[in-house]
């Protein structure tokens, strides 16, 4: 098993995780030049705004697909991706979805507007409802390369996803459009670009020469499964749980600080956030390569796999923690001015917060590879727990930096847990293995 295992563990394996994260550091950097710009223009109360934006809509799509992104990966895993009619069957539950997603938005925006945006008008914040569908749109796309493990076009759109906002945000900027509206037209804009180079990919991939076209009911349009949509959903919402925990686990604070602190506070903690979750990289990347992988994987060899890793991604966060850590003042400084000064500590706090991320992104991806993504979803409901009772209690008092404290003690905990959990569930895994390996060597003649 040694054998077999240490080419995958050790060779092109490590290329590809070393691919994605830079994938992913393309990203933040496209994000970063973006957050400078619309500091420069707007301030930190622009920032907030920007952050607010990208990721209300994208939670409200996410809770209407019935977890469809996180199954995705999992049905497109072979031999599953050749189940006829599984492709109308998820188009079917992404487009009803996305209608669901918009309507909710559009009726709970003088709500949304209230809380998050006193100062715009409630009619520009239905508006920003149109990219409930667009964030839902490249979601899908981007799952659907992961699945079909198409490991450059999934690196390409991670990185597009974050560079093309700056060009179509400069767009509405120069033909007159400010503010809240300029960020919305720019972040609806860059979401159908880099999807559609999503979906062509898919459909490249595929093998269909025409545009999502197929015969024998294995193309994108049809008729739906409805069986195959319980599956799909029951999967999906099991891991939805979790991944719906995990965006409020790194994005609750935003919405408790900017209802709290308003914009202006809101604004230098996600710059913060932002750069703390650098270290966050290495753990999303082996999340994405393992997923699809391990549900490929006997139950065995997944195991060992998964608990191959844990200690190398220990190791390497902790490493990489120490010049982020140092160079977290002048990068602020450099990057946003003297008056985003008072990110600097919640950044470091959070810094913190990341150092168990590599080994319990394995950990997800073995729990998500195995079939059994509810487990997940329960050690993340635990963070989320821990998340709402300390923000309610140190935002109030310390405002962003009591924000950082709580998501870092949350971080720590979820993923500790998560740890805990792969090392106990590949042991017994290992443990019936080599009982089953006993017994069979000694009835064998």
């Amino acid at each position: 098993m040694s054998s077999r295992l240490r080419i995958p563990v050790t060779g092109e394996l490590l290329r590809t995780v070393l691919a994605n994260t830079s994938a992913r550091g393309l990203a933040i950097v496209g994000l970063t030049l973006a957050t400078v710009f619309v500091a420069r223009i707007g301030g930190p109360a622009a920032v907030g705004e920007y952050a607010l934006l990208r990721m209300l809509p994208g939670l409200v799509g996410v809770l209407c697909v019935l977890g469809l992104p996180g199954a995705l990966a999992y049905f497109l895993a072979s031999p599953r991706r050749d189940l006829p009619r599984l492709w109308p069957t998820l188009i079917a539950i992404g487009f009803g979805g996305a209608v669901l997603g918009t309507a909710c938005w559009l009726i709970a925006s003088p709500v949304v507007a209230k809380v998050f945006f006193p100062q715009e008008s409630v009619l520009l914040i239905a508006v920003a409802g149109a990219t409930v569908p667009t964030q839902l749109l490249l979601t899908l796309g981007k799952t659907a390369l992961q699945g079909l493990e198409d490991r450059r076009g999934g690196d390409v759109v991670i990185a597009a996803e974050e560079l093309a906002f700056l060009p179509c945000y400069l767009l509405p900027l120069l033909v007159g459009f400010h503010g809240v509206a300029a960020i919305v037209i720019g972040l609806g804009l860059a979401d159908l670009v880099v999807a559609v180079e999503a979906w062509r990919r898919v459909s490249r991939r595929l093998g269909w020469r025409r545009f999502g076209l197929a015969g024998n009911g294995f193309g994108w349009w049809g008729r739906p499964d409805r069986a195959l949509a319980g599956r799909v959903s029951s999967y999906g919402l099991r891991g939805q749980v979790g991944g719906f925990i995990t965006l409020l686990n790194l994005r609750l604070d935003f919405a408790i600080l900017g209802a709290m602190a308003g914009p202006a506070v809101l604004g230098g903690y996600a710059v913060a956030s932002k750069y703390a979750e650098l270290l966050r990289l290495p753990g999303t990347a082996l999340t994405w390569v393992f997923y699809p992988r391990l549900a490929k994987l006997g139950e065995t060899e997944a195991a060992s796999v998964a608990r191959r890793m844990i200690r190398p991604t220990l190791l390497g966060i902790v490493v990489a923690a120490i010049p982020i850590f140092l160079l977290t003042s002048p990068v602020m400084r450099l990057l946003y001015g003297e008056e985003f000064g008072p990110a600097v500590a919640p950044a470091r706090v959070l810094l913190a917060g990341m150092l168990l991320a590599g080994a319990s992104g394995v950990a997800s991806a073995y729990l998500y590879g195995r079939g059994t993504p509810g487990l997940n979803s329960i050690v993340l409901g635990i963070g989320l727990v821990i998340t709402v009772v300390l923000d309610l209690l140190l935002i109030p008092a310390y405002g962003a930096l009591g924000a950082a404290a709580a998501s870092t003690a949350a971080y720590l905990c979820t993923d500790a847990l998560l740890i805990a959990l792969l090392l106990r569930l590949s042991g017994r895994t290992r443990a019936r293995h080599s009982t089953g390996a006993v017994r069979a060597a000694e009835v064998s003649p």
